[in-house]
């Protein structure tokens, strides 16, 4: 920092959990922006003496949240087009005579949307909810060219003035309202229905909670988004995808609102794909802090050295140690071979799914190693994280082969007559799953089992 600093901040109460400023600091970083951004708690009377303040002090910006998003409006110079349809505020962007506020909630839904490949348009819509986070959806909804958008909420009277709101916004009767339990009563179309989850029920640490429990709902539903971005899988998710449907949660929406107002800030940049990749990966550590057992996970192709490395990671720092495998071996009473050839693949990875939800319950502080194909299930990298910090041994095919030999009559997944091209072709598939999994990524290539857990525990610190 230097007299040119710029400054931008958050104004909410409470804010000593926000992660904007880890995640705005880091923007800054990476785009070689000279900005530091602070958080300030400010209580409900103090918000317009807040906004002046900050303008006095040349503050550049500022992120609205909780309770303040719509009381913030008084204060403000001008408020862009979308802010005002949304009726809420959620960053403040310096102008010649005070600041303009934006709404950048709905924009990053629309974003993440787009980013996960989901179309709006001629879409027919559920809306699960009717508070300001619905709001923001709905009008994305309907602007994004939705056929219709059914708001199913407790309150059929808050989802009616929401439908009325958006209806007399659009200029058509597009949203209608219905109690929480009267999907029933909803047309049955054979593409099925978009819905969005817009409430917090379901976020960690209450994950087994959702507002429809019934799987008859779940039917409707092509795609389901959850708002919720912690924990990774909700609870609504899981019910979307055992009914077939596709599911994604709220991470990428927490992502791009707060990029979409880094960029207000500062027009003259842009968050590239690798940053935001990063970032992504920074939000998900963080909130695997947060929440996470203080377990040691080895992940890894066969041949890494999951278990010599954990076996020694073990003696030296008394802790006891756990493979999943011996576990499910136990469990089922047969190898795993034989698991393979009498149940399918399938079946067990569900037993290292279970497996998994086991350990979550009653394990901690412990080295957890776990087998080469347990991370390719999306639920499974999901769990991991939150067991505690999760390690990838990156492995070279050439030290597998020698390491494994050619015998592998104990491996159901390299039998082949080419045991080498076998190896090559699993590893270049679930090396980027493998990374995609991890906190800590450690090459164990060429090095001493000492040399790799010294690096473990320098990184990982546990």
């Amino acid at each position: 920092m230097d007299g040119k600093t710029r400054v931008c901040g958050l104004i909410a109460n409470p804010v000593e959990h926000s992660m904007s400023p880890l995640m705005q600091n880091f923007y800054a970083e990476r785009t070689g922006v000279n900005l530091a951004y602070v958080p300030f708690k400010v209580e409900d009377e103090g918000v317009g003496d807040a906004v002046r303040g900050a303008f006095a002090l040349n503050i550049l910006g500022l992120n609205v949240t909780v309770p303040h998003k719509q009381r913030v409006m008084e204060y403000l110079a001008d408020i862009d087009e979308d802010a005002r349809a949304i009726g809420a505020v959620n960053t403040l962007v310096r102008v010649q005579d005070g600041y303009k506020g934006y709404n950048t909630d709905g924009a990053g839904l629309k974003r993440a949307l787009d980013t996960a490949g989901i179309g709006i348009c001629n879409e027919n819509c559920i809306l699960i909810g009717a508070g300001g986070a619905a709001k923001a959806a709905a009008y994305v909804l309907a602007r994004g060219g939705a056929k219709s958008i059914f708001i199913l909420n407790r309150s059929q009277e808050k989802a009616g003035e929401l439908a009325d709101y958006i209806n007399g916004l659009m200029g058509r009767a597009i949203a209608s309202a219905l109690p929480l339990d009267g999907y029933g009563a909803l047309p049955r179309i054979r593409s099925g229905y978009l819905a969005v989850q817009s409430t917090s029920v379901g976020m960690y640490p209450h994950g087994d909670q959702v507002v429809i429990e019934d799987p008859r709902f779940y039917e409707l539903v092509h795609t389901g988004v959850d708002i919720v971005y912690t924990p990774a899988r909700t609870r609504f998710m899981e019910l979307v995808e055992e009914a077939g449907g596709k599911a994604v949660n709220g991470l990428d929406m927490l992502l791009y609102q707060g990029i979409i107002a880094y960029e207000l800030w500062n027009p003259q940049v842009r968050v590239d794909e690798e940053t935001i990749c990063m970032a992504r990966q920074l939000i998900e550590e963080q909130l695997a802090g947060a929440r996470s057992k203080h377990n040691l996970i080895l992940i890894g192709f066969m041949g890494a050295g999951k278990t010599s490395v954990g076996l020694a990671y073990a003696r030296q720092y008394g802790m006891p140690i756990i493979d999943t495998d011996q576990r499910i071996e136990e469990a089922a009473g047969m190898a795993i071979a034989d698991i393979f050839a009498t149940q399918g693949e399938d079946a067990f990875r569900k037993l290292e799914t279970g497996v998994l939800n086991q350990l979550l319950a009653h394990t901690d502080h412990a080295i957890i190693s776990v087998g080469g194909g347990l991370p390719l299930r999306e639920e499974n990298r999901a769990l991991l994280k939150q067991l505690g910090c999760v390690v990838y041994l990156d492995v070279s095919p050439e030290t597998v082969m020698e390491r494994i030999g050619r015998d592998v009559s104990d491996r159901p997944m390299l039998q082949s007559e080419d045991v080498e091209g076998r190896i090559r072709e699993l590893l270049s598939y679930r090396r980027p799953v493998y990374v995609d999994a991890s906190h800590v990524i450690v090459d164990v290539n060429g090095r001493k089992v000492e040399e790799i857990v010294g690096e473990i525990h320098k990184r990982a610190g546990i």
